[in-house]
Protein backbone atom coordinates (compact mmCIF):
# COMPACT_ATOMS: atom_id res chain seq x y z
CA UNK A 1 0.00 0.00 0.00
CA UNK A 2 1.39 3.72 -0.98
CA UNK A 3 1.65 5.48 2.17
CA UNK A 4 2.31 8.98 0.45
CA UNK A 5 -0.09 11.82 2.01
CA UNK A 6 -1.84 12.03 -1.51
CA UNK A 7 -2.65 8.41 -1.88
CA UNK A 8 -6.28 7.88 -2.75
CA UNK A 9 -7.58 3.83 -2.87
CA UNK A 10 -9.36 3.15 -6.31
CA UNK A 11 -12.26 1.55 -5.28
CA UNK A 12 -14.59 2.34 -2.24
CA UNK A 13 -17.55 0.21 -1.54
CA UNK A 14 -20.38 1.80 0.50
CA UNK A 15 -22.08 -0.96 2.17
CA UNK A 16 -25.50 0.15 3.97
CA UNK A 17 -27.06 -2.02 6.65
CA UNK A 18 -30.18 -2.61 7.90
CA UNK A 19 -30.56 -6.07 10.01
CA UNK A 20 -27.97 -7.55 8.10
CA UNK A 21 -26.78 -9.79 11.10
CA UNK A 22 -27.29 -12.93 8.72
CA UNK A 23 -25.17 -11.73 5.49
CA UNK A 24 -23.06 -9.18 6.55
CA UNK A 25 -20.12 -11.15 7.08
CA UNK A 26 -20.34 -13.10 4.01
CA UNK A 27 -21.15 -10.00 1.82
CA UNK A 28 -18.12 -8.68 3.63
CA UNK A 29 -15.63 -11.70 2.85
CA UNK A 30 -16.75 -11.76 -1.00
CA UNK A 31 -15.77 -7.86 -1.08
CA UNK A 32 -12.17 -7.65 0.44
CA UNK A 33 -11.69 -10.23 -2.50
CA UNK A 34 -12.76 -8.18 -5.35
CA UNK A 35 -9.68 -6.44 -7.19
CA UNK A 36 -8.84 -2.74 -6.52
CA UNK A 37 -10.54 -2.41 -3.56
CA UNK A 38 -9.02 0.10 -1.34
CA UNK A 39 -11.62 0.48 1.44
CA UNK A 40 -15.55 -1.02 2.44
CA UNK A 41 -17.44 1.26 4.67
CA UNK A 42 -20.62 0.17 6.12
CA UNK A 43 -23.28 2.29 7.72
CA UNK A 44 -25.58 0.94 9.66
CA UNK A 45 -29.00 2.33 9.78
CA UNK A 46 -29.63 1.72 13.04
CA UNK A 47 -30.31 -2.02 13.12
CA UNK A 48 -32.07 -4.00 15.82
CA UNK A 49 -30.13 -7.44 15.60
CA UNK A 50 -26.64 -7.83 15.60
CA UNK A 51 -25.48 -6.11 12.18
CA UNK A 52 -23.80 -3.09 14.27
CA UNK A 53 -21.58 -5.89 16.66
CA UNK A 54 -20.85 -7.77 13.46
CA UNK A 55 -19.79 -4.70 11.36
CA UNK A 56 -17.19 -3.76 14.49
CA UNK A 57 -16.05 -6.79 14.24
CA UNK A 58 -15.21 -6.86 10.92
CA UNK A 59 -13.48 -3.54 11.09
CA UNK A 60 -11.63 -4.70 14.05
CA UNK A 61 -10.33 -7.76 11.85
CA UNK A 62 -9.42 -6.07 8.54
CA UNK A 63 -7.75 -1.97 8.43
CA UNK A 64 -10.13 -1.43 5.05
CA UNK A 65 -13.08 -1.55 6.74
CA UNK A 66 -14.41 1.42 7.88
CA UNK A 67 -18.01 1.40 9.90
CA UNK A 68 -20.46 4.54 11.39
CA UNK A 69 -23.85 3.84 12.98
CA UNK A 70 -26.83 5.86 12.93
CA UNK A 71 -28.21 6.58 16.01
CA UNK A 72 -31.59 5.71 14.84
CA UNK A 73 -33.22 4.12 11.47
CA UNK A 74 -32.49 6.81 9.12
CA UNK A 75 -33.30 5.31 5.74
CA UNK A 76 -31.17 3.77 2.29
CA UNK A 77 -30.31 7.02 1.07
CA UNK A 78 -29.19 8.67 4.45
CA UNK A 79 -27.30 5.81 5.21
CA UNK A 80 -25.61 6.34 1.67
CA UNK A 81 -25.26 9.97 2.13
CA UNK A 82 -22.99 8.88 5.30
CA UNK A 83 -20.96 6.33 3.57
CA UNK A 84 -20.14 8.73 0.38
CA UNK A 85 -18.97 11.18 2.86
CA UNK A 86 -16.76 8.50 4.52
CA UNK A 87 -15.02 7.10 1.05
CA UNK A 88 -11.52 8.63 -0.20
CA UNK A 89 -11.42 6.33 -3.28
CA UNK A 90 -11.44 7.16 -6.67
CA UNK A 91 -14.46 5.00 -7.84
CA UNK A 92 -17.49 5.04 -5.39
CA UNK A 93 -19.46 1.94 -6.04
CA UNK A 94 -23.07 0.74 -3.55
CA UNK A 95 -23.05 -3.01 -2.44
CA UNK A 96 -26.12 -3.83 -0.71
CA UNK A 97 -25.40 -5.97 2.28
CA UNK A 98 -28.02 -8.53 1.62
CA UNK A 99 -26.08 -10.64 -0.98
CA UNK A 100 -29.57 -9.74 -4.02
CA UNK A 101 -26.24 -8.57 -6.30
CA UNK A 102 -22.84 -10.35 -6.67
CA UNK A 103 -19.37 -8.53 -5.52
CA UNK A 104 -17.75 -10.67 -8.29
CA UNK A 105 -19.40 -8.32 -11.14
CA UNK A 106 -18.08 -5.40 -9.67
CA UNK A 107 -14.79 -5.34 -11.77
CA UNK A 108 -17.08 -5.78 -14.97
CA UNK A 109 -19.23 -2.55 -13.92
CA UNK A 110 -16.05 -0.11 -13.31
CA UNK A 111 -14.10 -1.60 -16.04
CA UNK A 112 -14.97 0.66 -18.41
CA UNK A 113 -13.88 3.84 -15.91
CA UNK A 114 -10.77 2.19 -14.99
CA UNK A 115 -9.71 1.14 -18.78
CA UNK A 116 -10.46 5.33 -19.50
CA UNK A 117 -13.36 4.52 -21.44
CA UNK A 118 -16.05 6.30 -18.50
CA UNK A 119 -16.32 8.88 -15.83
CA UNK A 120 -19.35 7.16 -14.55
CA UNK A 121 -21.27 3.87 -15.07
CA UNK A 122 -24.84 3.32 -14.13
CA UNK A 123 -25.98 -0.12 -13.36
CA UNK A 124 -29.56 -1.91 -14.59
CA UNK A 125 -30.61 -5.03 -13.86
CA UNK A 126 -33.07 -5.06 -16.74
CA UNK A 127 -30.11 -3.19 -19.14
CA UNK A 128 -27.97 -6.41 -18.86
CA UNK A 129 -25.70 -7.27 -21.84
CA UNK A 130 -24.64 -11.08 -19.92
CA UNK A 131 -26.61 -13.69 -19.32
CA UNK A 132 -28.36 -12.91 -17.01
CA UNK A 133 -31.18 -14.30 -14.05
CA UNK A 134 -34.89 -15.48 -15.13
CA UNK A 135 -35.65 -13.38 -11.91
CA UNK A 136 -35.00 -9.97 -13.38
CA UNK A 137 -37.11 -10.94 -16.27
CA UNK A 138 -39.80 -11.29 -14.01
CA UNK A 139 -39.26 -8.60 -11.98
CA UNK A 140 -39.55 -6.44 -15.28
CA UNK A 141 -42.90 -8.24 -16.58
CA UNK A 142 -44.31 -7.22 -12.82
CA UNK A 143 -42.98 -3.53 -13.23
CA UNK A 144 -44.56 -2.90 -16.40
CA UNK A 145 -48.19 -4.54 -15.42
CA UNK A 146 -48.06 -2.48 -12.18
CA UNK A 147 -47.06 0.22 -14.12
CA UNK A 148 -49.65 0.20 -16.80
CA UNK A 149 -52.44 -1.19 -13.61
CA UNK A 150 -51.90 2.20 -11.70
CA UNK A 151 -50.82 4.65 -13.72
CA UNK A 152 -54.17 5.73 -15.00
CA UNK A 153 -55.12 5.93 -11.36
CA UNK A 154 -52.17 7.79 -10.53
CA UNK A 155 -53.38 10.25 -13.45
CA UNK A 156 -56.68 10.47 -12.60
CA UNK A 157 -55.92 11.45 -8.48
CA UNK A 158 -53.45 13.85 -10.16
CA UNK A 159 -55.96 16.11 -11.99
CA UNK A 160 -58.36 15.71 -8.92
CA UNK A 161 -55.75 17.10 -7.05
CA UNK A 162 -54.38 19.69 -9.61
CA UNK A 163 -58.06 20.92 -10.09
CA UNK A 164 -58.64 21.55 -6.23
CA UNK A 165 -55.64 24.16 -6.60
Amino acid sequence: MNTSADYRPLLSIVVPAYNEEATLAEITARLLAVPNVGEIVIVDDCSTDGTAAIADRLAAEHPAIKVSHHPANRGKTEALKTGFSMTTGQIVIVQDADLEYDPAEIGDVIAPIVEGYADVVYGSRFLVRKASRVLYFYHYLANKGLTFFFKPVHEHQHDRCRNLL
